[in-house]
């Protein structure tokens, strides 16, 4: 059996309110630091708290009465916030680990040009987050959420067991994921078989990725909001579901660089513009090959997926809980 029976059954509501609990104070706990601007990794890491809070309140909305201010919506607008300037951080932390220690001297003076607009543009970020963590929409978020946890206020439908409705909030979202377009993504149909392209030299590669790479790019959101999805329920399922859950973070990462990575490309082309050959072709060609290489170990990925049993394993994972014994 794929599940880990418990001694009491919980509700709908028991987990929404435990979910909701832990990401909204893993969240705030990090604000402090954030409005000092001490250290790159609490941005990160309310960032990611908003958002897995963002995923509690938008898969449990159904069975809670919860403020305006606590909405989805609201929640998504401070997380896109910090995600702007988190962005420029993992910019930096890219040119200044991955690529500079491999150029030229030429080429690291001219990424200097690079840096000064990214600190710039940064300046303007974090005043943003300096803002919004004083405005009335944050304030109004972390009161409401406090109170609420405090005299919670649920929908009937959270006094059903858990056990009982847990297919239903997972796999609409699991669906969206596997038959999302982006893994159609360099394949071709034979005789009604999907097949991976394995020949795509980096010129077809690079002319794909700028015709489609948003498809990519969402096919990776996708399984973020997957992943943290099923990472609400691992304490009610055993070792078969976390190994899901692995392989879909292994999408979400490999997706996740090789967008930073076209991110970058871009970013820089809008500085340098015509220039760009002149003073980095050296880092131009490095993203290149990086880019390249990603696909390689995305397509392995992307391959399996495709495959019915992998589909398959992944759905029958997930509904034995019907079989559970109340």
């Amino acid at each position: 059996m794929n599940l880990a029976t418990t001694p009491t059954v919980k509700s709908l509501g028991d987990c929404a309110y435990q979910a909701i609990e832990k990401h909204f104070h893993k969240t705030i706990k990090w604000e402090k630091s954030v409005k000092k601007d001490e250290d790159p990794e609490a941005l990160h890491q309310m960032r990611v708290g908003m958002r897995r809070l963002r995923t509690a309140v938008s898969r449990f909305e159904l069975c809670l009465n919860l403020p305006k201010s606590a909405s989805d919506k609201n929640i998504g607008k401070i997380a896109r916030i910090l995600g702007n300037l988190r962005d420029l951080d993992v910019l930096k932390e890219i040119l200044e680990n991955n690529y500079k220690p491999h150029l030229l001297p030429k080429e690291q003076a001219s990424l200097e040009i690079a840096f000064s607009t990214l600190a710039k543009q940064r300046e303007v970020a974090f005043s943003q987050v300096q803002k919004i963590l004083k405005d009335e929409t944050y304030k109004s978020f972390k009161n409401h959420f406090q109170q609420w946890l405090e005299k919670p206020s649920y929908q009937p439908l959270a006094h059903l067991p858990i056990q009982q409705v847990l297919p239903d909030l997972l796999l609409p979202e699991v669906s969206k994921l596997l038959l999302h377009p982006g893994w159609m993504i360099g394949t071709q149909v034979v005789n009604s078989e999907v097949v991976v392209q394995s020949n795509w030299t980096p010129e077809e590669l690079e002319k794909n990725l700028k015709n489609q790479g948003k498809i990519l790019h969402d096919l990776r959101k996708q399984a973020k909001r997957v992943r943290y999805q099923m990472e609400l329920f691992t304490d009610l399922y055993g070792e078969a579901f976390s190994t899901h859950i692995s392989q879909v973070k292994s999408i979400q990462e490999i997706l996740g660089m090789l967008q930073d990575s076209m991110v970058l490309n871009e970013w820089l082309e809008n500085i340098f513009k015509s220039e760009i050959n002149e003073q980095i072709s050296g880092l131009i060609t490095l993203l290149a090959v990086n880019r390249y290489q990603l696909w390689q170990q995305w397509q392995p990925l992307q391959q399996q997926y495709l495959k019915p049993e992998t589909r398959q394993n992944l759905y029958l994972t997930i509904l034995p809980s019907l079989s559970i014994d109340n």
